[in-house]
């Protein structure tokens, strides 16, 4: 989950050298820490929050295939 929430958010940003994801592993959910550069926070996040929407349903499918719940978090 981890490689794919970095694949996709360098694909996104200006800067994707500074793309951090930290993955905190628990027995039924992992948590996925997402940090990005500051001029890049409205790029990942988008318009009315359609693309980290968007980001948050690709990681739902692909934990659902593992039988886990994997939650983003965006942080600044």
């Amino acid at each position: 989950m981890k490689e794919l929430i970095k694949y996709i958010s360098q694909a996104l940003v200006n800067f994707p050298d500074q793309v951090e994801v930290n993955e905190i592993i628990g027995e039924q959910t992992s948590v996925i820490e997402l940090r990005v550069a500051k001029e890049d926070m409205g790029k990942v996040i988008g318009k009315q929050g359609r693309i980290a929407y968007a980001i948050r349903n690709i990681l739902s499918a692909a934990s659902a295939k593992e039988h886990k719940r994997a939650i983003l978090e965006i942080l600044e």
